[in-house]
């Protein structure tokens, strides 16, 4: 069994104040010097996939610089929020105070309405994962969003969803965890380059 290094890269900044899960927004790329800095700290010979979310591809494009790109994938959005996405957060704890508050405090099965789960997440996003670890790839970027990135951090560290959600995964930051034949383990978790 090899071992795999990912570079989670999560988008750039797309100022939103709201639950921005599937909503397709695009991403603030205007500032060139730390995409400078992002493109210099993440490997040259590597594999880059991103979520097909407009704000994750356009982050991908902005970093590709002769990388080898694979096809963006759905997999790799940001949870769904259903009927919460666009609502500002005081919002949806005013329409279902117990249900948001449940979401935040035990994650797992917890869904907002039409929405998914942080499980539903997990089942959606490993198989990916485990295709990309099983793949030739030895270095693999991947651009996505915070809930993701925070949910291979919980897979990486072995605890808790609820303590996962306690890391800060800022916009244009990089998180790596690499998976080898020992196991997952988390290197710089939302490391600023």
């Amino acid at each position: 069994m090899k071992t795999t290094r990912f570079w989670w890269v999560r988008h750039g900044p797309t100022h939103q104040k709201t639950f921005t899960g599937w909503r397709d927004v695009p991403a603030d790329l205007s500032d060139a010097g730390k995409i400078a800095r992002l493109n210099d700290h993440l490997p040259a010979a590597c594999a880059l996939v991103s979520s097909d979310l407009l704000r994750a591809r356009a982050t991908a494009d902005a970093i590709e610089k002769g990388r080898h790109r694979l096809p963006h994938d759905a997999a790799l959005r940001e949870l769904h929020f259903g009927v919460w996405d666009g609502l500002h957060f005081s919002k949806v704890s005013e329409m279902h105070p117990e249900l948001s508050r449940a979401y935040w405090e035990t994650p797992g099965d917890v869904r907002p309405p039409e929405g998914e789960s942080w499980n539903d997440l997990h089942t959606r996003l490993a198989p990916k994962i485990d295709a990309l670890h099983a793949s030739d790839h030895t270095d693999v970027v991947i651009v996505a969003h915070m809930g993701v990135i925070l949910s291979q951090i919980e897979r990486a560290l072995g605890v808790s969803a609820y303590e996962a959600m306690s890391h800060s995964i800022e916009p244009l930051s990089v998180t790596r965890i690499d998976i080898s034949p020992a196991g997952w383990t988390a290197g710089a978790i939302n490391h600023q380059p």
